[in-house]
């Protein structure tokens, strides 16, 4: 781009329910450089070299060969995706760091010990540091010398972070802040040395502090025997009378929520990239399992109920890929030019994640919700194997179940996402309700479109009823409840789930779009045929949830008129989808693994 020429404007966080997607401008896997195909090779290639072959001892809570295998990640940059060379690290585009994030998965325990260190241990401080702290600290997070973790759930705050009770005093000759109070479930506890930690100054000002091992009065509780994930760290903090000096308060005074949540975006997106790794090693080895048992003289994946099991799991796993790379893109590109170095970098990084909380919520709702649905069809296909330890199946189940609890509960962040719309329509930064109002006004016009003779023509029909559903029933909600529409969860978890297919069925659809205009209907038939199904029953999914919120908004003759406006937006031509399925099972069983 020349000097003469401007950028196009950032794509606004949420604009997607109101506005047509830009093609060009969605990020697909399939945009991948050679660069981002070599990254991912090189964790994969560490992965199944290093982690996979020393699996159990991993699952089985050793310290020492965890950090002794993040120490190889850092040797080989891993660490320092997300770090600038600046601070020791390699500075690479979010989409590279997703990718690690993705290839990762196979790693099970170990890839949620990484993940806690590079993103939610690690980011506040490139985030939000000093440049002080950042030559202090980044280094040293950057090659694993030290280990982050980070430190926000307390034993009486879990989704309500900011009714913390840890307190932060200053000393008296004003050196040293001084924190009292406890933190529990902290991945990484038994190994860090760095730790993120937010306590209340004066039992008021919500705050980010960088509390180190060696301090103090800080102890840590015993380990925790949980369901899954079995060889990651997760134990309780104790701070008593703990000294942390004044130079390691992170971000401002009372801006700890700043830190706090922008973080937890991010790592609601790297969640979601790491379920789509996960995802990917069910369809495998729930394929190859099939292919190889046999019952009735025939191997299982010759039964139809076998097969469509694997379809859809691919299919899901193909909707949850398309989403997270395009909110990888949306992420990149807001975040490009910042510079880490300056001090205004956590105003501007908090600027640009902030902007996509909802995309962000949305990932982590839909990965993680569709990766225990995966992961328990590939138990029911391994059928009594799938129950025992001996199969990795078995532990990819136990080991996806946190995900809806991780990051922000499922039920908190399908309140954030329509919450989030409202606020941001309110201060003027969408035109959601202008769009919802210019609606009401079209409805009268708009005649049912029966016939779709391009490829995905219907599917875009889909894609534009649905948007116009969603501002048909959320207009009315906000026209009813007005401020007190927060209380209303039923409703905000109805047009949650709402956006979610929506933001899902735009991304599958342009990522097939984009890449059957590159090569051909042909080659992209797979895409093309799981895109209709999942096209399909995404929009039976808005109808169903429309009609639902319909009854609980209106009654009588309003509810008669809506539901019948609702009739009107939803008339479709029915889809065979399982015609679909099979041939979409047929390439995965060939393939023996998740296939585009």
């Amino acid at each position: 781009m020349s000097d003469n020429q401007t950028k196009e404007p950032k794509i606004k966080g949420g604009s997607f329910v109101i506005e047509k997607a830009d093609l060009d401008r969605i990020l697909t896997p399939e945009d991948f450089t050679e660069e981002h195909r070599m990254i991912a090779e090189t964790v994969r290639d560490f992965i199944d070299g290093e982690v996979v072959t020393r699996d159990e001892e991993i699952e089985k809570l050793n310290y020492d060969l965890t950090v002794e295998l993040l120490r190889k990640a850092g040797d080989l940059g891993l660490l320092g995706a997300d770090v600038p060379e600046e601070f020791g690290g390699i500075g690479l585009d979010k989409v590279s760091s997703t990718i690690i994030s993705e290839s990762l998965a196979k790693g099970s325990s170990f890839a949620l010990s990484f993940g806690a260190h590079v993103g939610i241990g690690t980011l506040p401080i490139v985030f939000f540091g000093t440049r002080e702290q950042k030559e202090k600290y980044l280094p040293d997070l950057a090659s694993g010398t030290k280990i982050a973790a980070y430190c926000l759930t307390e034993p009486t705050s879990g989704s309500d972070a900011m009714s913390a009770k840890t307190t932060a005093v200053l000393s008296d000759d004003g050196e040293h802040y001084i924190l009292n109070g406890s933190k529990l479930y902290i991945t990484n506890a038994g190994f860090a040395d760095i730790f993120i930690v937010y306590a209340k100054i004066d039992g008021e000002h919500f705050t980010a502090f960088i509390v180190e091992k060696e301090m103090e009065g800080f102890t840590l509780g015993p380990e925790e025997k949980k369901m899954g994930i079995k060889g990651s760290s997760t134990r309780p903090l104790y701070f008593e009378d703990v000294k942390v000096p004044k130079e390691n308060l992170l971000g401002e005074i009372g801006k700890g929520h700043r830190i706090a949540f922008n973080i937890l975006n991010i790592g609601r997106y790297k969640l979601a990239a790491g379920s789509v790794g996960a995802a990917k090693e069910a369809v495998e080895l729930s394929t190859k399992y099939a292919n190889t048992r046999k019952q009735f003289e025939t191997p299982i994946s010759n039964f139809p109920l076998i097969r469509k099991k694997l379809a859809e799991m691919n299919i899901r796993t193909f909707a949850v890929e398309s989403m997270v790379y395009r909110t990888a893109g949306l992420l990149d590109e807001a975040m490009q030019d910042i510079d880490y170095t300056a001090d205004d970098a956590g105003t501007l990084a908090a600027a640009a994640i902030s902007d996509y909380a909802i995309e962000c919520s949305i990932n982590k709702v839909f990965s993680s919700e569709n990766l225990d649905v995966i992961a328990d069809e590939g138990v029911q296909i391994h059928g009594g194997y799938g129950y025992i330890q001996e199969y990795k199946i078995e532990r990819l189940y136990r080991d996806s179940r946190i995900n809806r609890i991780f990051e922000g509960t499922n039920e908190i962040n399908r309140l954030l996402i329509p919450g989030t719309l409202v606020k941001k329509a309110l201060k003027g930064e969408l035109a959601l309700l202008q769009k919802a109002q210019a609606l009401q006004n079209e409805i009268l016009q708009i005649l049912p479109n029966q016939t779709f003779e391009g490829v995905l023509e219907q599917e875009g029909h889909f894609l534009e009823m649905s948007k116009k559903i969603f501002l048909l029933v959320g207009g009315l909600a906000v026209q009813k409840y007005g401020t007190k529409l927060e209380k209303e969860q039923e409703v905000l978890a109805g047009l949650a789930d709402m956006m979610i297919d929506i933001f899902a069925l735009e991304s599958v659809l342009a990522r097939t779009n984009k890449q059957a205009s590159r090569t051909s209907e042909e080659k992209a038939l797979n895409m093309i045929e799981m895109t209709k199904v999942f096209a399909y029953e995404a929009f039976l999914r808005v109808e169903s949830v429309a009609k639902e919120l319909l009854t609980t908004i209106e009654s009588g003759d309003m509810l008669r008129m809506q539901l019948s406006v609702l009739k009107k937006l939803t008339r479709s031509n029915p889809v065979n989808t399982n015609q679909y399925k099979r041939s979409i099972a047929a390439r995965v069983i060939h393939n023996e693994r998740y296939t585009v």
